[in-house]
């Protein structure tokens, strides 16, 4: 990376970098154009004449000044100016008996360029998945850059009020030596140990973690992701490019947000996803339509409730109902016939937690039939704040979906036709490669995909070197594990294993010495 050099302003020079430190700020927005700049002078041998050239360093000219008679005026009248015309390439200004020869810049010549910053590792994406990867990546000794805003998706995308559906014991993030844990968090925090858990305790949770764990997140968006030989080259928001020998993928939810086709004629003000968002106050007064049956779902329906909403629900199973959750009341042999684990109480969701990668073992088939039977229950401390309070068309889907008069009208299966202010669509999430908006086409079209869902090694390696995608996006390849915070610290590992395993082999085999050439003997 090239060095700041102390005396650039004295000089007049920017102090724009490419691989300037990070921070919301990369140059001083108040600069302007100097109108004078100092330059720098040295007398060369000119065969007795002195001839001085002047360097302005800051606009590329060069101006060479004859010495003579230093007089601004001669007998009282002001010299003029006067051309001499020495070709293209320069040009003499005389004023009496001095003269300035400037000499144009050759503008086929470049500027030196600043080199850009490189890393063993680069993580796009500052959520559970990409912090927990990067702290593992730090722990083996790696040069990481993570990019994004950490934990936006759950500071602007997840709404106020929400609580987790999962344990304090099962939404630790992962660091090497584990002791980041909420566990620990708790202990020094204002929080109860409490479930369900609130969504402000777990960012703040996550924010303290980054704080301990991964203290120099760039806050700047990645704009593009491209091969460049053995490499990739990352261009930010702000127009800084890296290089890094391996890229992490772990963009989260936002960019993979799913939206029923009936609503694709609804202009944006009367339909969302539910990913947008965050202050459920906004429809205060409003008569809403949430579509969707799981568990965000059914905890937006009782938040837009609480907030002042008219809901009504239509979801196309009946709403499935998890049991009320006993986790520190079960007796030994209720633990003995389903365990507790992080997903849910059983076996299945056991071997899952503590054999990470054995799901990744089984024919596709056999997987994507077991990711298709997973269906998202609403926790029991919902119902009492949504049945009741909401209008349910459960076992139903909407057959038509309309603007009338600036609203929507929605026709639903069951034969009745709802106006409603706004839709919000709690549909989920599904896996689409092409969604990834900074991934080069060159890049995307390398990378090997089945439903555009990337092909993964069991370190969690696209079909391109280097290239790795952890999170939901490794969810048909791995488990429903890593649907959850869960997963962080299986995907951490494996991943941050693979990209040391990598650099030490290309070190092998950078310095390794080629072997000797000798004369083959002629055969007697």
């Amino acid at each position: 990376m090239g060095e700041w050099r102390a005396d650039r302003h004295d000089r007049g020079l920017s102090d724009w970098r490419l691989d300037a430190a990070s921070s919301r700020r990369y140059h001083d927005d108040h600069r302007g154009v100097p109108a004078a700049r100092s330059a720098r002078s040295r007398v060369a041998d000119t065969g007795g004449l002195g001839f001085r050239p002047l360097v302005s360093e800051a606009d590329e000219l060069r101006l060479c000044r004859l010495e003579g008679p230093a007089s601004g005026d001669q007998g009282g009248q002001r010299l003029q100016p006067r051309l001499a015309d020495q070709g293209d390439a320069s040009a003499m200004v005389t004023f009496g008996t001095e003269s300035l020869v400037i000499v144009a810049p050759n503008m086929n010549i470049s500027p030196p360029s600043v080199p850009c910053a490189r890393y063993d590792a680069v993580v796009v994406g500052a959520g559970p998945y990409g912090l927990s990867t990067a702290a593992h990546l730090r722990g083996r000794g790696l040069t990481v850059a993570v990019f994004g805003k950490p934990l936006e998706l759950w500071r602007r995308h997840m709404p106020k009020g929400m609580l987790l559906r999962s344990h304090w014991w099962a939404t630790s993030l992962s660091a090497p030596g584990e002791q980041y844990g909420f566990e620990r968090f708790l202990r020094a925090s204002k929080y109860e140990t409490r479930y369900p858990v609130p969504i402000e305790a777990f960012i703040d949770y996550a924010l303290w973690f980054q704080h301990h764990a991964v203290p120099d997140v760039d806050e700047t968006y990645v704009a593009s992701v491209q091969r460049q030989r053995d490499s990739f080259l990352l261009t930010l928001e702000d127009g800084r490019t890296v290089q890094s020998a391996a890229v992490v993928m772990a963009v989260g939810l936002y960019y993979y947000a799913a939206r029923a086709e009936p609503y694709g004629r609804l202009p944006g003000r009367l339909v969302s996803h539910s990913c947008e968002h965050h202050d459920l106050g906004a429809f205060k007064g409003r008569r809403v339509i949430v579509v969707g049956g799981g568990q965000s779902a059914i905890e937006y329906t009782a938040l837009l409730h609480e907030a002042g909403a008219a809901v009504h629900v239509v979801a196309r199973r009946p709403i499935l109902w998890l049991p009320p959750d006993r986790a520190n009341e079960r007796t030994r042999l209720e633990r003995m016939l389903a365990p507790n684990a992080s997903i849910a109480p059983g076996w299945r969701n056991w071997i899952l937690e503590h054999f990470p990668y054995l799901f990744y073992r089984f024919p596709q088939d056999s997987k994507d039939r077991y990711n298709g039977n997973y269906v998202s229950g609403a926790t029991d401390w919902l119902r009492e704040r949504v049945i009741g309070k909401a209008t349910l068309h459960e076992g139903h889907t909407v057959v038509e979906a309309t603007e009338v008069d600036g609203r929507v009208a929605a026709t639903i299966s069951d034969g009745t036709t709802v106006r409603a202010d706004h839709a919000i669509l709690a549909t989920g999430y599904r896996v689409d490669l092409n969604k990834l908006t900074m991934l080069h086409p060159s890049l995307l079209s390398d990378v090997k995909t089945d439903r555009a869902i990337p092909i993964l090694s069991p370190s969690f390696e696209s079909s391109v070197a280097g290239l790795y995608f952890v999170g939901l996006t490794s969810l048909r390849a791995f488990g429903p594990l890593y649907r959850f915070v869960a997963g962080c610290k299986a995907a951490g590992r494996r991943v941050a294993a693979s990209v040391a395993r990598q650099k030490i082999a290309t070190r092998y085999a950078v310095t390794r010495p080629a072997p000797e050439l000798t004369e083959r003997q002629p055969a007697a």
